[in-house]
């Protein structure tokens, strides 16, 4: 599969606004070129680097910052690249100051095998959790713990478990997930959390992304793992025939995905959970988890622990 890398320009300021925008659109997995950090390295690590190139540096030091994304190259992705390209002219709109920068897109081609091929030589086995190893499918690992093994290909989608707040997810799951559990995952992406559900026993499993491509992932790590889920793609924020598909009475839930959309959907873990069911929402920058719980006490749902990694955190509710 081919793949469009998007490349906005803006500036520091901006990248939290087209970062959030695009985030309700419920685009993620964001690469960030900040040109704050690019100055804070070249002051600092002068005297450590031989070479630059210029065109970068002339591009940073100009306060140039950047926001990176992949879309599929099929319908799905055309519509997506629709809707960043009218997230931008309403920024523009509203930037009379001109604060956020040019905000220009660029549109380039990356074939799945190259990005594949380059990332892959470091994603080596490693533990996570009190149980689990992950391995990515393609390398052989020793187990001398003798820890379950989550074996994964994320190809193009995000999870490959080392992600803090993937780990804070498989961490909280660990000690939630049983063979009785009835296991949903809001935005599966690879379905490494799926996968985690199921290791642990649980049998009920249903994954849903917005993301086709990831959806297709997802189903392919649960086949070679002997899994069986149910699989849906779509916008729970926008579909309201999704939701009604989906059901309720879901013993537990995982959704790793931004603090954003994870608001936007407060409301529909009501529908979603079983009395004393569990939701542990994911993909939280510790600055935004006091909102994240504020605003899961006002839909009724008690918050009943906050883990932190890293500068994220995973917040665990009860309904």
């Amino acid at each position: 599969m081919e793949f469009k890398e998007i490349s906005i320009s803006t500036t520091t300021g901006g990248i939290d606004v087209v970062t959030g925008a695009l985030s309700l659109q419920g685009l993620q997995n964001f690469v960030i070129e900040d040109a704050a950090d690019f100055q804070e390295f070249l002051e600092t690590n002068t005297p450590r680097w031989d070479y630059i190139d210029e065109e970068l540096l002339s591009e940073k030091q100009n306060g140039e910052s950047r926001v990176k994304l992949y879309l599929a190259a099929n319908a799905q992705g055309e519509e997506q690249l629709a809707a960043v390209r009218r997230v931008l002219e309403g920024i523009r709109e509203r930037d009379e100051a001109g604060l956020f920068g040019p905000l220009t897109l660029e549109v380039s081609e990356v074939r799945e095998e190259d990005w594949a091929n380059n990332w892959k030589q470091y994603f080596k086995p490693f533990p996570v959790g009190k149980r689990f190893l992950i391995k990515p499918s393609w390398e052989t690992a020793e187990n001398p713990e003798g820890r379950t093994v989550l074996e994964i290909d994320p190809a193009s989608s995000f999870g490959t478990g080392s992600h803090a707040t993937t780990r804070l997810c498989i961490e909280y799951l660990e000690t939630l997930a049983t063979p009785a559990s009835r296991f949903l995952d809001l935005g599966c992406g690879s379905g490494i959390l799926t996968l985690a559900a199921y290791l642990l026993g649980a049998r009920d499993l249903t994954a849903v992304d917005i993301d086709e491509n990831a959806v297709a992932v997802t189903r392919g790590n649960l086949a070679r793992a002997g899994a069986d889920a149910r699989t849906f793609v779509g916008d729970l924020t926008a579909d309201p025939e999704l939701l009604a598909s989906l059901g309720g009475g879901y013993d537990l839930i995982a959704a790793n995905i931004v603090a954003d959309v994870l608001l936007a959907l407060m409301p529909t873990f009501r529908k979603l959970l079983k009395k004393d069911g569990r939701a542990v929402l994911s993909g939280i920058i510790s600055e935004r988890r006091d909102e994240i719980c504020s605003a899961a006490g006002k839909e009724g749902l008690q918050v009943l622990s906050v883990r932190d990694s890293e500068d994220w955190s995973a917040v665990l509710l009860s309904l």
